[in-house]
């Protein structure tokens, strides 16, 4: 395990499936869904369908971001008391620059918008925003690990937050046929989210452990026309491995970022194949987008979400667990968790 080891203590979630990570998460264990109605339609004139957050008020844009990560944050610090709160770095990871239709003033407006929603919540100098999209979970797990151990911060707010619900985003998406419609079954169904995880170091208790974080870069992205050999993801992965000491036959699921593109469904198959030694009798792959949508950056502490409550319930295969995830840029990320006592 890497000598720098973090713990997932509390995590939030607020889905389309469910506002809570409880009720996400058995949303997602029981694959259930709840796509509906955009206001917006296809090229053949037909209804986009989405995975739209429920909430009491119709928000949109940054406002509804700034709700929707201020409700996944509250929950996850459920627990920590309020007077420790201004010790704790808030990490917010929003989706990239390039993102065709991005809300305008995520770096320069959002966290202190979210910190509003939440009391007027101070939190450490150290706050800051993770413009990366799917990948910003294990950029700020790495900065986590920073002020953990270097800066002795007790703890780390990991916040992500992201929709794709916009007239701009969906008809950029749909002239790039990436979108799921009655004549494209490759694409994904749009969706948005917000999730959260505290982290901090491990004690002797039972939890999940952040063991491994790995970073690479994809020659053969979606946006380019190379031949896909998966070179990206295999790094990631095969540094993720190397930073916990363990190899890919030592894991029993996978939980990932796929959502319905057979790009990426193609690279991670590419990646076992390229890294699986051991034959295994059963190797699960997870992909939570399935019933939340494609959620842009919110799908990095998801997964973790879903990670630490299948460890603590009981219902993963084993406590071995690899997690990665793709940016459309190129950038590749894995991280490998394991849930139990030290």
């Amino acid at each position: 395990m890497s000598a720098q080891p973090l713990a997932v203590v509390a995590t939030g979630l607020v889905t389309s499936v469910g506002l809570s990570a409880p009720a996400a998460c058995a949303a997602i264990r029981s694959g259930l869904a709840n796509p509906t109605q955009t206001r917006f339609v296809d090229s053949a004139g037909e209804w986009i369908m989405s995975h739209a957050v429920p909430l009491d008020q119709p928000l949109r844009g940054r406002t509804k971001l700034a709700q929707m990560a201020a409700m996944a944050a509250e929950e996850c610090l459920a627990g920590v008391p309020r007077e420790d709160w201004p010790r704790i770095p808030l990490l917010l990871c929003v989706a990239e620059g390039p993102r065709p239709g991005r809300c305008e003033g995520l770096e320069g407006q959002l966290l202190s918008a979210v910190g509003k929603l939440l009391d007027d919540a101070l939190f450490a100098a150290e706050s800051c925003v993770i413009p990366q999209g799917r990948v910003g979970v294990a950029v700020a797990l790495l900065q986590a690990r920073k002020f953990i151990y270097v800066g002795n911060a007790p703890a780390v707010l990991i916040v992500a937050t992201d929709s794709l619900l916009s007239a701009a985003t969906l008809q950029a998406l749909e002239a790039q046929q990436r979108l799921l419609t009655a004549r494209n079954s490759n694409g994904f169904i749009p969706g948005e989210a917000a999730s959260a995880i505290l982290v901090s170091r491990p004690t002797a208790d039972a939890c999940l452990r952040i063991a491994g974080l790995g970073f690479a870069t994809e020659p053969a992205s979606i946006e380019k026309e190379e031949p896909l050999r998966a070179q990206g993801l295999s790094q990631a992965i095969v540094q993720a491995l190397a930073d916990a000491g363990c190899a890919m036959h030592d894991l029993d699921v996978r939980i990932t970022d796929l959502s319905g593109e057979q790009y990426y469904f193609k690279e991670a198959a590419l990646a076992l194949t390229r890294l699986l030694r051991k034959r295994k009798e059963r190797f699960d792959l997870w992909h939570p987008a399935e019933c939340i949508g494609e959620v842009g950056s919110a799908i990095g502490p998801a997964m973790l979400a879903v990670a630490e409550a299948s460890g603590r319930k009981a219902y993963a295969p084993g406590p071995g667990m690899l997690l990665h995830a793709a940016n459309d840029a190129g950038q590749r990320v894995a991280i490998i968790a394991r849930y139990g006592e030290a």
